[in-house]
């Protein structure tokens, strides 16, 4: 049985992170501060790691109406769907799910279950503290558990 390859592609201010499975197995993931300046930077990044690592599905994600997400974000988010519409991928948008209480747990339950990213993830904030930037990772890795855990 084929194993399906999803690139999960997520954006959050001042930085764009991905992640890359083969089926449940987690393969690559980084992120992108220079991709998240414009559209322009955030198509070409998106094709680039399309080109590179070939996916059979892209993800991204679907942002309601009443989301916090800015005007650039939903635009990033926006030309990132639209490169993976013209690469003839099958292209996905998911409403990224809340199971847990907040980012933090969840990605430190994702950190438990794909052991070789648990090193990015983010330690709990301050209220003064930017977020920590590995937090797109785990955006993007439970986009991608959407699809793949079914």
């Amino acid at each position: 049985m084929k194993q399906f390859k999803v690139l999960a592609i997520a954006v959050a201010t001042g930085r764009i992170g991905y992640v890359y499975l083969v089926g449940q197995r987690l393969m690559d993931w980084g992120l992108s501060r220079k991709a998240s300046s414009n559209t322009q930077s955030a198509s070409a990044q998106a094709k680039a790691w399309i080109a590179e690592l070939e996916p059979d599905v892209v993800i991204t994600q679907n942002v309601p109406k009443s989301s916090t997400k800015s005007v650039k974000t939903r635009a990033l988010i926006e030309a990132i769907t639209k490169v993976a519409r013209d690469a003839h991928v099958l292209d996905v948008q998911v409403t990224k799910p809340h199971f847990f209480k907040n980012k933090y747990a969840e990605a430190a339950a994702l950190g438990e279950r794909f052991p070789e990213i648990a090193i990015w993830v983010p330690k709990i904030r301050r209220l003064w503290e930017p977020e920590p930037r590995t937090t797109v990772l785990f955006e993007a890795l439970v986009m991608a558990c959407v699809l793949v855990d079914g």
